[in-house]
């Protein structure tokens, strides 16, 4: 990681607790400064801090765009899945588990 490469993770936290997981991606956006990083991800939130996002869906870029934007399209795929697992981390909504 010294190097002046690029970074290419996929799933770089999923064994993680969700604080943890965040750590290491505060730490690596420090390490990877201003060179290009690819963070593969199911898990949305981990996406979050990323000045670009894809979505693909079947192999198929389907959007594209900061969490910001891609959250203001309501009819977007992104926003549904976001919302889909927020639910179980948002007080607001509601306990996942009774």
């Amino acid at each position: 990681m010294y190097t002046d490469a690029s970074f290419i993770m996929d799933e770089p936290t999923a064994a993680l607790a969700p604080i943890a997981g965040a750590e290491i991606y505060a730490k690596l956006n420090e390490i990877t400064g201003e060179r290009t990083s690819v963070y593969i991800s199911h898990r949305l939130s981990s996406c979050k801090f990323c000045d670009t996002i894809e979505v693909f869906q079947e192999g198929r870029l389907i959007q594209l765009g900061s969490h910001e934007q891609l959250m203001a399209d309501e009819n977007g795929k992104y926003q549904k899945l976001w919302n889909m697992q927020a639910q179980y981390y948002d007080d607001t909504r509601g306990a996942a588990c009774r």
